[in-house]
């Protein structure tokens, strides 16, 4: 007697099991690698910077910050069609508003590109894709980097639009043009450093509020305590003015007024930026001289210790 085909066929399939089309789309294109994917996580977070793809909340920062940033551009640019001169400089816009300005920025926005995805605990869905530990930071890195250029950059850009709109003849124009480039370096070198060391310290924790907080009071506490040394050496230095000394004549800085702009990444820019050239006076560090090479090296230790520190953070997330 032959065998009952629906018997057969319910006895295969208790054995093999059965695979079911569930109706999800095939995917058939070229698979991408790690450049892709480390292309695709920089702007993501750049976006992420700007609070683009999000609700309005996550833009009222950024885009109250670049207003604020762009505002004496803009009034810059219509006194000048009244027939005034530039009255900022490219390579010190606005320090004070720089400083308070860059110091919220990087408070509020660093957490948003690096303790959510801690705290949600969604690192090993990045590091399942075929990228590298060091890649997730250098990433993050590099997009901060970028919306903390495009902060520091656009003001500028902007003044020196509304600058060039209203003089005449190619030597003007080239002169601002000269003006500017030190300016942008200037931004760049703010930018970087920024990114890194808010990146750093938002990263030691996947609560949002801490990092925020850690960032500020960092920034806010070094710049104070640089300010106050800063001001208690000129005051020494005034009550204690070398005997004869002409009234009206400026005293050299002393090597303590020099090292106390070392405690802040802010008078560690306007050292580094003086002792590379630049003309302007800045009014929260004395003209370091000679004095600007140890300046930079504390700079660039600075940089590299927190770049160092954020791809070590990394590489214990991966192994958690």
């Amino acid at each position: 007697m032959p065998a009952d085909p629906a018997v057969t066929a319910t006895t295969a399939t208790a054995k093999t099991g059965v695979i079911h089309d569930l109706g999800y789309r095939r995917y058939d294109g070229p698979r991408l690698g790690r450049a892709a994917i480390i292309r695709a996580l920089i702007w993501h977070s750049f976006r992420s910077a700007f609070g683009l793809g999000r609700g309005a909340k996550a833009k009222i920062v950024p885009a109250v910050a670049l207003l604020a940033l762009c505002l004496p551009a803009a009034v810059n640019a219509f006194a000048m069609s009244r027939g005034n001169p530039r009255l900022l400089p490219y390579d010190t816009y606005q320090p004070e508003l720089r400083v308070f300005v860059m110091t919220v920025f990087v408070a509020v926005q660093a957490p948003e590109l690096v303790s959510r995805d801690l705290r949600s605990r969604v690192l090993p869905l990045y590091f399942a894709r075929p990228i590298e530990t060091i890649d997730y930071p250098l990433a993050k890195f590099a997009a901060f980097t970028g919306a903390c250029a495009v902060m520091m950059e656009a003001p500028l850009l902007l003044l020196y639009a509304g600058t060039i709109a209203n003089v005449h003849g190619g030597a003007a124009v080239w002169a601002e043009t000269k003006a500017l480039i030190p300016g942008l370096l200037v931004g760049l070198m703010w930018s970087v450093v920024l990114a890194a060391i808010s990146l750093f310290l938002a990263s030691l924790t996947g609560r949002r509020a801490f990092a925020t907080g850690a960032v500020a009071i960092f920034f806010l506490l070094t710049f104070t305590l640089s300010e106050i040394l800063l001001q208690v050496e000129n005051t020494t230095a005034v009550g204690k003015g070398p005997v004869g000394s002409l009234p009206g004549l400026a005293a050299a800085p002393s090597l303590a007024e020099k090292v106390s702009g070392l405690f802040s990444p802010f008078t560690l820019f306007d050292g580094v930026r003086m002792w590379l050239g630049g003309t302007t006076e800045a009014d929260n560090v004395p003209r370091p001289g000679g004095f600007g090479a140890v300046y930079a090296l504390v700079l660039l230790v600075l940089l590299v210790l927190c770049l160092g520190g954020l791809a070590a953070r990394y590489r214990k997330a991966r192994l958690s």
